[in-house]
């Protein structure tokens, strides 16, 4: 393969997404990068980007866009069409929005990985217009017309990409339904420690709950059960735009916020916990998946990624977890107290084992087949 042009939709921050960029980078040797925004550190790049160029719309260079770069995505389809990557002899895109719509030539070999398709456009418009308390009023209208253009967009150029990956059966099922496509599962990979120093079998007495802190993730519910449970400890690790409100919500000492932890006591923390919760639906988690490779089990709310990585009690030999099929603060609190019950029954090393179906070894593999794949469909 010659030069590969990688385009992601944008890089607020390095999480998830980033990780699997990062992946792609080093799988595929590409050199350039185009995204949207870049609002990475040096520190990042310089350690998951090594002698990465990236490439930015002309927004980037908006004054103080890292505070409303969200609010653009109306142009954000424009833009992504600007991004030149015809010279280039392959395109890999790593989507949840608008990557997958870059501009290709008909002969050049387009592999697009979809985290998502547009979550707010689609399926969960009604949840985020109900957050920004976006009515029928004049600027409700006004952004519900929009959502709607983008709507007419991303089904236009869901077709453009010769192979199409989804990093969830879950995000499989939604593409096939919204686009009519269909799609092959590949994981998102989750970095494993093979000298065995982030796996820890023996656990603390605290739960854990580590995400971004954005109202879709859910961690109000995991507080609110926690607060109707004080003898029981809850560590919330992460930051992010709910970070404030949430922590008004907490009412006892027995929940402590950690904000943004640095990866050595990222591992610490989620590591030695009794187990990780999350409420949210997430298209994969990878969150949920590093807390199985550090033997830590997971209580999760059973709908989106975290059925195609936890193995859940009562449905598996070998079980991981456990699933509850309700987002309420009820749900959450009584499936804390049968994974009490039941603990013993779940083994770190199951967990542990569990997480290598997620190795990057896999992910390479599993990419460069689809490449070899779009290149044939190609010739």
């Amino acid at each position: 393969m010659g030069r590969v042009a990688i385009v992601h939709d944008w890089c607020p921050s390095f999480r998830g997404g980033e990780r699997v960029l990062a992946e792609l980078c080093k799988i595929m040797g590409g050199r350039d990068v185009y995204t949207l925004f870049d609002f990475l550190s040096p520190e990042v790049k310089n350690e998951f980007f090594p002698d990465i160029s990236f490439h930015t719309s002309v927004a980037n260079q908006l004054p103080g866009v890292r505070r409303y770069y969200r609010s653009l995505f109306f142009l954000c389809p424009f833009l992504i069409e600007q991004f030149n990557v015809t010279e280039y002899d392959a395109v890999i895109t790593s989507s949840a929005a608008f990557a997958r719509g870059v501009l290709t030539r008909p002969d050049q070999p387009h592999v697009c990985y979809v985290h998502s398709p547009v979550r707010y456009a689609w399926d969960e418009q009604f949840s985020y217009l109900s957050e920004g308390r976006l009515g029928y009023g004049p600027k409700g209208l006004l952004f519900r017309h929009m959502l709607h253009n983008l709507r007419i967009w991303d089904t236009r150029t869901a077709h453009g990409p010769d192979v199409m990956l989804a990093n969830s059966c879950y995000v499989r099922d939604r593409i096939r339904r919204i686009y009519g496509r269909d799609a092959q599962v590949v994981h998102p990979p989750v970095p494993m420690d093979h000298s065995g120093r982030e796996f820890i079998a023996k656990k603390d007495d605290y739960y854990v709950t580590a995400s971004f802190l954005a109202p879709y993730k859910r961690t109000d519910l995991v507080i609110r059960a926690f607060n109707d449970m004080p003898g029981r400890k809850l560590l919330v690790v992460g930051d992010g735009q709910q970070a404030r409100s949430l922590r008004s919500l907490a009412t006892g000492d027995n929940i402590e916020f950690a904000g943004y932890l640095p990866r050595l006591d990222y591992v610490a923390a989620v590591g030695q916990a009794r187990a990780l919760l999350f409420a949210g639906c997430e298209d994969f988690g990878i969150a949920m998946a590093e807390a199985q490779a550090y033997g830590t089990p997971v209580i999760a709310f059973d709908r989106g990624g975290a059925r195609d990585i936890v193995q859940p009690l009562g449905g598996a030999s070998n079980p991981t977890g456990l699933l509850f099929k309700q987002q309420t603060v009820e749900a959450v609190r009584e499936a804390v107290e049968q994974f009490e019950r039941r603990e013993r029954e779940i083994s770190p090393v199951a967990c542990r084992l569990n997480a290598t179906r997620f190795s990057p070894e896999r992910f390479r593999l599993e990419i460069g087949r689809a490449v070899e794949m779009a290149v044939n469909m190609c010739r």
